[in-house]
């Protein structure tokens, strides 16, 4: 059979490791050779797998679809295919290995997609596919890590506002300094609005006189309600102190709210009781939220029919948690079932955990030399070989650097053991969620649901759902009854 080999790489710390395009190339041309394949073509590229837009992929992709006979298109491994189970090109690859148009190989992993795929080998490959797409997503959590690590330390992680800029301190990294126009900008117009004699409009009108600027009046706004002038940055609707130094005191910032707010508004609380599945059901008629009622110690569901009369029917609470629990039975596996992608994953995740020694060799390797020239800064300290001044700043630079590689190394590990131990712990959450959903209380219920199920919807005495992934793979596979060995 011809056969073409396709490798990919998409961080730096993948060319340097085990996965680099060599490597992979190289693996793959062995297994070729071992299959007596005829390579059409090799194929190499630097490119995210996680991303909509692949334009080298899609032209590798159009190459395939070319093909007049049906050829071997292989990979080292699944994720070298996508990170993103919603990527169609893994459904157009699929469908034509389904049809028996291609054949479809992931040489490390050990995988073949076929026309002869079993439901055993069709579950594994969409377990592998969701497993990529988990790692994706641990490495862009970790980068949020990263960030509040530095918001901790009173580092902003992106661009600052207008009044401050970055500039270079180094050949990588950055600084954010006050910008002495744009600051003085920013300090005049809130002191002008403060005195409660400008519309938005006429400061607008003002600034432009005085200094050429032509804001907009929603960047006015904008600026004029940023607590980052009086030191606070706001990241994720979260307000954290940073170390820059404030164009504006917070005093002067909250007499422009005041003004900008008036003095007139109320706020309203509204604090709902404990109902299992408030906020959780809507109407799969008209959309609208299922509201809870108890009556005579019975809790009942309905819809308001706000919208118009439809004949919503009352549920009782018990009727919907018999439902949902039944939907938790359905997620147990079958004990070999369960066996075999145990076994999978652990064959996966020791070739992670090769990557994973690697760089944190060179990770405790920058550490320790980081550490050695904080030691020898001090003793130029006390020999008098540097200034008090030059000390601390070398000093503050070397600390936060290794502020940073100590957040770097306990991602590192933290991803590395979440991608085996998380997969084990959401199969064994799969054959246990029955189990828990009886003994749980209402808040560890609401919990359950929250992470198996979504888009709960009322249709007449019967509640629907969608399943969350990878869960609802093996909803569909045991609706299917494709546990069978047969």
């Amino acid at each position: 059979m011809k056969a073409i080999i396709i490798a990919r790489v998409s961080t730096e710390e993948q060319k340097e490791a085990n996965n680099s395009l060599p490597a992979q190339l190289a693996r793959m041309k062995k297994y070729g050779q071992n299959k007596n394949f005829e390579i059409l073509k090799e194929f190499s590229f630097d490119e995210s797998a996680y991303k909509t837009q692949r334009s080298d992929f899609d032209s590798i992709l159009d190459f395939v679809l070319d093909q007049k006979e049906k050829i071997a298109v292989c990979f080292d491994k699944v994720d070298r295919l996508s990170r993103n189970i919603f990527d169609k090109r893994v459904s157009t690859l699929y469908d034509k290995a389904l049809k028996d148009e291609v054949e479809l190989h992931f040489v490390s992993d050990g995988q073949v997609i076929n026309s002869q795929l079993s439901a055993v080998e069709k579950f594994n490959f969409s377990i592998s596919l969701g497993l990529a797409k988990y790692y994706s997503d641990a490495i862009s959590d970790n980068v949020k890590r990263a960030q509040e690590q530095m918001l901790r330390m009173g580092t902003y992680p992106s661009k600052p506002s207008y009044g401050y800029k970055r500039v270079p301190i180094s050949k990588d990294k950055t600084e954010i300094v006050v910008d002495e126009l744009a600051s003085r900008i920013i300090q005049k117009a809130y002191e002008w609005y403060a005195t409660g004699s400008f519309s938005m409009d006429l400061l607008r009108k003002k600034l432009k006189e005085e200094y050429g600027v032509d804001w907009s009046h929603g960047l006015t706004d904008k600026y004029l309600k940023d607590p980052f002038y009086y030191g606070m940055m706001v990241w994720n609707k979260k307000l954290y102190p940073h170390k820059y130094p404030p164009i504006i005191t917070k005093a002067l910032f909250d007499q422009v709210q005041k003004i900008k707010a008036g003095f007139n508004k109320k706020r309203y609380k509204f604090a709902g009781l404990s109902y299992m599945y408030r906020g959780l059901l809507r109407c799969g008629h008209c959309g609208l939220s299922i509201t809870p009622e108890k009556h005579k110690g019975i809790i009942y569901y309905h819809c308001t029919q706000y919208n118009g009369k439809h004949g919503a029917q009352w549920l009782r609470e018990d009727t919907i948690t018999e439902q949902v629990g039944n939907v938790f039975k359905r997620l147990q596996l079958p004990d070999w079932v369960l066996e075999q992608i145990v076994e999978n994953l652990n064959t996966v995740h020791q070739d992670k955990m090769d990557f994973h020694n690697k760089q944190f060799e060179k990770l405790t390797k920058e550490h320790a030399t980081i550490t050695n020239m904080m030691d020898n800064l001090y003793l130029d300290k006390l020999k008098g070989r540097i200034t008090d001044d030059e000390y601390d700043k070398f000093y503050q630079s070397f600390r936060e650097q290794i502020a940073d590689i100590d957040t770097r190394l306990a991602m590192l590990q933290e991803a590395e053991d979440n991608y085996y131990i998380t997969a084990k712990y959401l199969l064994e959450l799969s054959n246990r969620a029955y189990e828990l959903f009886k003994s749980s209380e209402v808040e560890e219920r609401r919990q359950l649901i929250k992470l198996v199920l979504s888009n709960l919807r009322v249709e007449g005495k019967l509640v629907r759902y969608d399943g969350l992934k990878p869960f609802d793979t093996i909803l569909n596979y045991a609706d299917n009854q494709l546990w069978l060995r047969d």
